[in-house]
């Protein structure tokens, strides 16, 4: 049988826990999982991408095959995007991840340019595969800015807790190995501007 004394300590433990689990000690974990799923979804909508641009580019080819030029830039962009090793540690080396963020970058402005050439081409434009892949493409780099979104917002809340009070006590305490997080930045030069299409 347990004596008072050892009952009291066990419903002391138990107050502790609750009082520590209440003032955020679990925040910081529980932040930095939810950076790393929005940035599975970040990736998981860059691959889907990259999944529909081989189709795209044999549609147009049939089209607009003397438009070498633009169908290479989009091949070489796609095969510098998986080229790259994308792990668990891109998300702690900032360089790792400009690099990334850059060739991504690089695909976009490739398909921008598709997309602004397929408007020369009335019979491509009306094509049925044509529009079912713009439109999933659409979709698909909407789909990207919203997992850009998620990503910096759980970056953002991540950040915040290490370096305020109380995250900052429990950071420098418990879980002094988690550093801080680089926010998704844009990397191309034309980011700020939008593309010009010609109907």
């Amino acid at each position: 049988m347990l004596s008072f004394k050892r009952w009291g300590r066990i419903l002391t433990l138990v107050a502790a826990s609750f009082t520590l689990a209440a003032c955020g000690v679990n925040n910081i974990p529980t932040y930095d999982e939810q950076v790393k799923s929005a940035w599975s979804q970040v990736e998981n909508q860059y691959q889907r991408r990259a999944d529909l641009i081989p189709n795209l580019v044999s549609t147009v080819k049939g089209y607009a095959a003397h438009e070498k030029d633009t169908l290479i830039a989009v091949t070489n962009a796609r095969a510098k995007v998986g080229s790259i090793q994308v792990s668990q540690n891109l998300l702690n080396n900032p360089q790792a991840m400009q690099q990334f963020q850059q060739a991504q970058g690089e695909l976009g402005s490739a398909l921008k340019r598709l997309l602004v050439v397929s408007e020369r081409y009335p019979d491509l434009k009306a094509n049925q595969n044509f529009l079912a892949l713009q439109s999933q493409l659409e979709g698909t780099e909407n789909r990207i800015s919203v997992a850009r979104r998620d990503f910096i917002t759980a970056t953002q809340r991540y950040n915040t807790e290490i370096r305020t009070f109380p995250g900052k006590l429990w950071h420098s305490f418990l879980y002094s190995d988690m550093t801080l997080r680089e926010v998704y930045t844009a990397t191309t030069q034309d980011a700020e501007t939008a593309p010009k299409v010609s109907f």
